[in-house]
């Protein structure tokens, strides 16, 4: 097996074989990420071939955000059972089927089941819950540097490939752009193919940092106990407030990110006179900043005190959304807002991760995040249909891009309440 060799190999060099499977999970969480992301893009487009309104597209979206984070505690149980490699390879399945479908869609009953349900579900099946695993079970040490690492990997995919995507919408149609997707996925799963294992003792290594190999912990013997196993967590987390600090500061998280400027960047932009792939550099511009900033958020969570770090990327990033309506969108101040707000645009995921294990212990934090990760899609979802909402009622998106700022500062003052340095206790899965 190729895996078993390149880690044998690397072994020799001194280099743990758990960064080739940061490698591999980078560039899976990538193309995901454009793959969820790309509907920006084609809102549009849709609007002008099917007559559907921003408020119907934007609905369809929602569904997708809710599915994305919902999946995430019960991705993460079919993780710790069934492994990661199978799960990505299944998930990356799902995802090109439901993509190759909606090629041929005609109603938005189809826009809904394919790009909500069908790709939610299958994007939701790995979701920022493998970068969480990953980095929890093959990293004993820099797991904030690996977790910064493959969250930028998120955000980058979300927003890397929008320029690209939006000149060949422009110029062969949002199909065509669809294809590429598919075709990077394809990619994608062959890499995991070859390189992904499940745990450091597959290969007989400790974790990076660590000197002694770990075997799996024992898993539910049935389906029914597997599947009531991340309700039962759920259970234990929610008599611990930090769990309700962490997921509804996340909530507040997806609201400002994912579902609103992900969402409705491009549509804004043209409503004032920028054309689509400028807008999608815009935010190109902002994934390039956001992987400078969640690599240095991941080294800074291994150092410095999370819940600080948590209050200036909430603070700086909702006054930079406060400042957005009041810029000319000119390429000089929409060039300023990528940048101050490109740059914390995931830079919460690494503290909030490295909050989570310290206060829920490694073996349950991939699970728990996977509901606070619950509570980021579900702000998501709200943001995506509010803010096709707004553009539909009042004709405008700028009070839900106001509103989003507020929320980012009404966050930046909630996680400080977090209690330093405790460690909840679970009773015994």
């Amino acid at each position: 097996m190729l895996s078993t060799a390149l880690a044998a190999r690397l072994s020799a060099r001194r280099i743990h074989y758990g960064w080739a499977v940061v490698g591999a999970t980078f560039l899976t969480m990538l193309v995901v990420a454009g793959a969820v992301g790309a509907p920006g893009v084609f809102i549009v487009p849709l609007q002008k071939e099917y007559g559907w309104s921003a408020a119907d597209i934007s609905g369809a979206l929602a569904i997708r955000f809710l599915l994305f984070g919902g999946m995430g505690p019960f991705a993460a149980a079919f993780m710790n059972r069934f492994g990661v490699r199978r799960m990505m390879l299944i998930s990356l399945s799902i995802v090109i089927g439901g993509l190759l479908l909606s090629l041929g869609m005609t109603r938005l009953w189809q826009l809904v089941l394919l790009w909500g349900v069908v790709i939610g579900i299958g994007t939701g099946l790995t979701a920022m819950v493998l970068g969480a695993t990953v980095a929890t079970r093959w990293f004993g040490q820099r797991r904030g540097l690996v977790m910064g690492l493959l969250s930028a990997s998120t955000a980058t995919g979300q927003l890397a490939f929008l320029p690209l995507l939006a000149g060949l919408t422009e110029s062969q149609g949002w199909r065509a752009a669809l294809l590429l997707v598919c075709g990077a996925i394809l990619v994608a799963a062959l890499v995991v193919l070859l390189l992904i294992r499940d745990r450091p003792a597959d290969l007989g290594l400790a974790p990076y940092g660590e000197s002694q190999v770990q075997p799996a912990p024992p898993q539910p013997a049935s389906l029914g106990a597997l599947l009531l196993s991340p309700l039962a967590i759920l259970c234990d987390a929610a008599r611990v407030p930090t769990f309700w600090i962490l997921f509804f500061s996340f909530f507040i998280c997806g609201a400002s990110t994912n579902g609103l400027v992900q969402t409705h960047f491009i549509p804004l932009c043209g409503d004032y006179g920028l054309a689509a792939v400028g807008a999608a550099s815009m935010l190109a511009m902002m994934g390039l900043f956001d992987f400078v900033g969640t690599l240095a958020s991941g080294w800074l969570s291994d150092r410095f005190d999370n819940r600080w770090l948590l209050f200036w990327y909430y603070g700086l990033r909702g006054l930079s959304l406060l400042y957005l309506p009041f810029s000319d969108f000119s390429l000089y101040s929409l060039s300023i807002f990528a940048v101050f707000y490109g740059l914390d645009w995931v830079a919460t995921v690494p503290p909030t991760v490295k909050l989570t294990a310290q206060r829920f212990g490694p073996e349950k934090a991939n699970i728990v995040f996977g509901w606070i990760f619950a509570g980021h899609q579900l702000g998501a979802a709200s943001a995506a249909l509010a803010g096709g909402v707004s553009r539909t009622v009042w004709a405008s998106y700028m009070p839900a891009f106001v509103g989003a700022g507020l929320l980012c500062l009404i966050g930046a003052g909630l996680v400080l309440l977090i209690n330093r340095g405790r460690q909840a206790v679970f009773a015994p899965a």
